[in-house]
Order: C-alpha cells, then sequence, then structure tokens
C-alpha cells in the first residue's frame, strides 16, 4: 500500500508557529479519547464476529471508522464500531481489493 504526501498547506497570515502548534493541539483533543467512548458505548465484543474481549485482551479491540473520517467522533458514537485487530484490517483489506478488481490504482 503506498501512503501519499500530505499536501503542503498555506501558513496562517499573521499567525504565530506556537499559535498554530496550539491550534493543532486544540483540534486533536477530543479525538484522543474516542476509543474510551466507544468501547463504553458499543461494548467489549467485536461488531463483526462477535468474539468478546474482556479488561486483560481489551487491546485487540480496535475502533473502526465507518466513513473512514478519523475526525468524525459524534458523542454517540454513530460513526464508530469497535472490531477485532483481524477483522479490522480485514475490513480496510476489502476496500483495497475492490479498488483493484475496478482498476484504480492507489497513487
Amino acid at each position: 500500500m503506498k501512503f501519499r504526501k500530505p499536501l503542503p498547506q498555506k501558513p496562517a497570515a499573521g499567525k504565530t508557529a506556537a499559535e498554530i502548534v496550539r491550534e493543532l493541539k486544540e483540534g486533536n483533543a477530543p479525538v484522543s479519547d474516542y476509543r474510551e467512548q466507544s468501547l463504553k458505548i458499543h461494548g467489549l465484543i467485536c461488531a463483526k464476529c462477535a468474539r468478546e474481549f474482556d479488561f486483560k485482551n481489551r487491546r485487540f479491540l480496535t475502533v473502526h471508522h465507518k466513513d473512514g473520517n478519523h475526525r468524525n467522533n459524534p458523542p454517540d458514537g454513530s460513526n464508530w464500531e469497535n472490531l477485532c485487530a483481524y477483522c479490522h484490517d480485514d475490513e480496510h483489506s476489502r476496500g483495497l481489493l475492490g479498488d483493484y478488481f475496478k482498476g484504480k490504482r492507489g497513487d
């Protein structure tokens, strides 16, 4: 899988580097706790294979964003589903395989 280079962004007019960094950090704050929120809302179970997890092995349970947008984190959890590591990998592989069969390139 090829990764795209981030697009260059225009510098913010009149802002210092410290202000820009602070704004970026503030913008990322709500994103960091969505995993715990999803685990509380949806429980310690894989939405695809129904494997149950406990506190000791919950690190193998991941949160999948249904729309693919990691910034779309509604408080009701409607964009999340808890998937085990295997099912999460399978979910993302299906998109790549479908693109391959459709003749789309990942460049």
